[in-house]
């Protein structure tokens, strides 16, 4: 091989390292599992103003202030911040987060009767599993309270069982798929009534 040949190679792979690493540097959070690094800037403090620094999912898109009720907040040891529609999407974050040891997790306490309901460490709540209450992005609801009275009084009015945020996320994760599959055929059903004519 002359070093005509030679020269030829080495700016051909030379151009091809460059083009692989600006194709890198444009990309450093994307592919798993960095696509599901938090995406919001670390936050010592998510809690304050949670609707106002976080207001949509990350996961399905919705409206955490219109879902106060059943909103989560996860902040990882890094400080990363993720806030949540629901336990669902709570389930999803601590899936795929799977390396980052949560710090703090949050959920809102219906047993407040603010108009937008309080946030408490989830190690504070009674959680209520399958009760009547209609749930979030999940068939068998699983909502918060922040005493155990208040859990009752809402077990003694819709059914369902008492548990812990263990328990809970437990039901969470074994919901999971009928969940997923739900969510699916609802959104396709909303596809297809607005790509209908009107009239």
């Amino acid at each position: 091989m002359n070093r005509r040949d030679l020269l030829k190679i080495s700016l051909a792979s030379t151009g091809l390292l460059a083009t692989t690493a600006q194709a890198q540097s444009s990309c450093a959070t994307d592919g798993t599992p960095a696509q599901f690094i938090p995406k919001k800037a670390a936050d010592p403090r998510p809690a304050e103003n949670d609707l106002e620094k976080f207001p949509k999912c990350p996961y399905c898109g919705m409206d955490r202030r219109q879902f106060h009720h059943s909103r989560m907040l996860l902040q990882y040891s890094d400080d990363l911040p993720d806030g949540v529609c629901s336990l669902h999407c709570a389930a999803i974050s601590l899936a795929v987060n799977v390396d980052r040891e949560p710090k703090s997790i949050w959920v809102a306490d219906n047993a407040s009767s603010a108009e937008i309901k309080p946030l408490l460490g989830v190690d504070q709540a009674s959680f209520l599993v399958g009760s009547r209450i209609k749930g979030v992005m999940s068939r068998r609801s699983k909502v918060a309270y922040g005493s155990e009275a208040a859990a009752r009084a809402a077990m003694a009015e819709n059914g369902g069982d008492l548990g812990n945020f263990e328990q809970a996320l437990l039901a969470a994760y074994t919901d999971m798929s009928q969940d997923v599959a739900m969510i699916r055929r609802s959104r396709e059903e909303r596809r297809q009534r607005a790509a209908r004519p009107q009239g």
